[in-house]
This record gives structure tokens, C-alpha cells and sequence, in this order.
């Protein structure tokens, strides 16, 4: 057996020591000192779905930080012009409501990034909803169609406007949201478990068609991370059970999501942090992935 080197571990240090700064804290919990990397996406333009809250709006000021223009966009009615408010301290934000369940929404996102930015290079797709739980048998043919049309044809729609700016600039990266639903289905949220591995099989397919066109397509699958998804179910649970919110928290962590190793939800940045890598220079040989930030949720290895 090799031993260490006589100092390794202090020269080590010495390397790295001198690559940390402080940042601002992102809206969550990261609050530690980073090791800086260069990402090699500064200047690039961003679409970001999803964005007025949550995972989404985590993704864009992450990469906002990173010196990425971003189109923001989120459904009509929600928190969107208070979310690109508070981002454009960091840079250049525009703000665009759209249905994604309406192609002319989506093209409109889509000419957002045409027009003011000159075309989008990079796509997060973080838009979704939970859609109709509980027993297959009392889940409707619309039930099944609402989940479907936003939670796959919003990634299909979104792709098909966007992908001709990738290939116009030679050089693009989508990342789909997916979820651990796509590999480990739940009983009680078998709409939501079908949209998101259609998703998953999208991002497969599509990144074998691209590659070639310097498009690179991954999916990005968490689970049960802090957003005000997961939030609206344990207020659900809660009302249910006669608890508080965080006994809710407890409960579904020990009786669903036992596999969850580091017995917490995930926070959003730790997602973020993950699909800023596959946005970036730095992923140019990573494609087709499905990148788990789970925790350890899904228990199996494929």
C-alpha cells in the first residue's frame, strides 16, 4: 500500500485556499464559502421555465450569478414581475408570462430570447405540477390530460422553440426537470410518475439526435426538495393528520421517503448547484445523464 506523501494533505490545502471567496447567500441556506470555478458560460442566454419561485427561480439566480443572461417566464397570475424584480440586481432579466400548455406561449418565450438577447443557448425546464393524487380508479381522462399536457408537452413544446437558437449558435445545453417519480412510480401520483418518465425518455432521445449539433440534453431528477410543491403537499398532510407542519415533514420523511439517507428535504440551491454544472462548459462530455440529487431516494443503482 502506497503511503501519503510527507505534506500532501497541507499542500493541498494551499492549492485550494487560494480559489475560495466569500459570495452572497443565495436566497436559501448556502451560506458556506465556495471553491470558485469558472463554469465558462458567461454571456450565454438562458430560458428558465418554472422561474417565479422555487427550484426554478434558484436555477436562474445561480446562473444569473454565473454571468448568464436569463428569460425568465411562469404561468399568467403568479409572482413572476416580484421574482425578475429581485433578480436583476444580479444582471440582465426579462420577465415572460406564458401558458406552456399554449403554443403561442411558448413561441412567445422563445421570441423573448430572439429579440431582446439574440437567441437562448441554454434551457432549464423547471415548470411542472404535481396534478391529480390518490387512487387510480377516481383519476379522470382529464386528469390524466392536464398532467401530461404540462408536465411532458411543456418540455416538448418548450424544446422544439429553442432548439433552432441552439443550432443557430452552435452550442446549447437543456436541462429537463424529471423527478425520482420517473424511476420509482408512487402509487397515489401515478400522473405525475407518467409525465415525468416520458420526460425522462424525452431527454434520452433528444440528446441523441443533437449531440451532433453541439446540444447537449440532460435531466436533472430531485426529491422532495423545500418548494412550494412539496410545501402545499405537507400543508395537505398536516390538515389531514391534525400536526404541525414540521411533524409533516418528519412523518412523510420516515413513512414515504424512508431512503432519503440524510433525513431532510432538499433545498432548492442544491439543485441548482447541480444544473449550473450541466448548463456549463465544464459538462461537454456528459450527455443524455440523469443527474440524481435525491439524497438517496431512489434505492436502486440504475
Amino acid at each position: 500500500m502506497r503511503g501519503e506523501e510527507p505534506g500532501g494533505a497541507s499542500r493541498q490545502r494551499e492549492r485550494f485556499e487560494g480559489n475560495h471567496r466569500e459570495r452572497t447567500p443565495f436566497s436559501g441556506q448556502y451560506t458556506e464559502t465556495e471553491t470558485e470555478m469558472d463554469l465558462g458560460i458567461t454571456g450565454r442566454v438562458a430560458i428558465v421555465t418554472g422561474g417565479d419561485s422555487g427550484m426554478g427561480y434558484v436555477c436562474a439566480e445561480l446562473l444569473l450569478r454565473e454571468g448568464v443572461k436569463v428569460v425568465l417566464s411562469d404561468k399568467p397570475g403568479g409572482d413572476l414581475a416580484a421574482a425578475a424584480g429581485r433578480l436583476v440586481a444580479l444582471g440582465e432579466v426579462e420577465a415572460v408570462e406564458a401558458d406552456l400548455t399554449k403554443p403561442a406561449d411558448v413561441a412567445k418565450v422563445a421570441k423573448a430570447a430572439e429579440d431582446r438577447f439574440g437567441g437562448a443557448q441554454i434551457l432549464v425546464h423547471a415548470a411542472g405540477i404535481t396534478g391529480a393524487t390518490g387512487d387510480f380508479l377516481t383519476i379522470s381522462d382529464e386528469d390524466w390530460h392536464t398532467a401530461l399536457e404540462v408536465d411532458f408537452m411543456g418540455a416538448v413544446r418548450m424544446c422544439r422553440a429553442v432548439i433552432p437558437q441552439m443550432q443557430a449558435a452552435a452550442w446549447g445545453r437543456i436541462v429537463l426537470f424529471c423527478s425520482e417519480d420517473a424511476i420509482v412510480p408512487y402509487p397515489d401520483e401515478l400522473p405525475y410518475c407518467a409525465a415525468k418518465a416520458a420526460t425522462l425518455n424525452l431527454s434520452k432521445g433528444l440528446s441523441k439526435t443533437y449531440a451532433k449539433d453541439g446540444i447537449l440534453v440532460n435531466a436533472v431528477s430531485p426529491a422532495y426538495v423545500a418548494s412550494p410543491m412539496t410545501d402545499a403537499m405537507m400543508e395537505k398532510r398536516a390538515k389531514e393528520n391534525g400536526t404541525s407542519f414540521d411533524e409533516a415533514v418528519d412523518s412523510f420523511l420516515k413513512e414515504e421517503r424512508p431512503h432519503i439517507e440524510v433525513q431532510r428535504r432538499g433545498r432548492p440551491e442544491e439543485v441548482a448547484a447541480a444544473v449550473a454544472f450541466l448548463c456549463s462548459e465544464r459538462a461537454s462530455f456528459i450527455v443524455g445523464a440523469n443527474l440524481r440529487v435525491d439524497g438517496g431516494s431512489v434505492p436502486s443503482i440504475a
